[in-house]
């Protein structure tokens, strides 16, 4: 039998050992990770806008998502001002690529609201630009969120695309999982004839304000409540911004 002190020895070895194949393989993978992350983000904007594409976002390969991107997307950082920020001071904010793409609202949320800085991406249709703005809330298990599509009177909704962290199967990651989720929102409004703000409610039961209103999960309430509130607060946000766009 071995002893104690070269059992205990054994352990540490073996423990470093791994540490050590551990971190190689994960600064190895980083950019393999990253250009990953990446490109989810990209597929996830432009599926927002997916109605206006010639090819629907889940048949392109990456390199047509990322021409797509780099040659009809325009991105924007602002502030709660409505003010767009240089690149330089989205990087002096933390984000080292200083563009839209890498701001990441989760991290935003962390912040007062006056503090944080918001992505906007503006899809450059061939009759038509529609802008691509990003809203984050909680779900039942953890955070949720959205890239919204608005035609240019930034009152309609032309698409949507859902994404989330840990939803039940089943309930609430039909968010992403069933696509009549997010179709039911195009062409919902967010303001009224009267030009209040009334957003899109996921009601449960029947809809009874189609312009305002989506069914919502069955079993989910939480998620739908969740859906609502991030599209109710979350929006808000880009009104300043939208508010200096329709004026220029």
């Amino acid at each position: 039998m071995h002893s104690t002190s070269y059992v205990v020895k054994f352990i540490l070895v073996v423990s470093v050992v791994v540490a050590l194949v551990l971190s190689s393989m994960a600064t190895l993978l980083k950019p393999i990770h990253d250009r990953n992350e990446a490109l989810a983000n990209k597929r996830s904007i432009l599926f927002a806008v997916n109605n206006y594409l010639e090819t629907p976002i889940r048949q392109m390969s990456d390199d047509e998502v990322i021409e797509i991107f780099d040659n009809q997307i325009d991105q924007y950082v602002v502030d709660i001002q409505g003010n767009i920020l240089s690149e330089e001071e989205v990087r002096a904010e933390g984000y080292a690529g200083g563009m839209a793409e890498h701001v990441d609202l989760g991290r935003e949320r962390r912040k007062p609201e006056s503090d944080r800085i918001f992505p906007v991406f503006v899809f450059n249709a061939p009759d038509e630009q529609l802008y691509v703005v990003s809203v984050r809330g909680n779900g039942l298990w953890d955070e949720i969120w959205a890239n919204v599509a608005l035609q240019s009177d930034f009152n309609t909704i032309a698409g949507v695309a859902f994404g989330h962290r840990a939803e039940t199967p089943g309930l609430g990651a039909e968010i992403t999982d069933n696509p009549r989720f997010s179709e039911q929102f195009v062409g919902t409004k967010l303001f009224d004839e009267a030009g209040n703000f009334r957003s899109v409610t996921v009601k449960k039961g029947r809809v009874t304000d189609e312009d305002h209103e989506v069914d919502g999960i069955t079993g989910s309430t939480v998620t739908n409540n969740g859906v609502s509130e991030m599209f109710e607060r979350g929006l808000q946000y880009y009104f300043s911004y939208f508010e200096k766009v329709e004026t220029q």
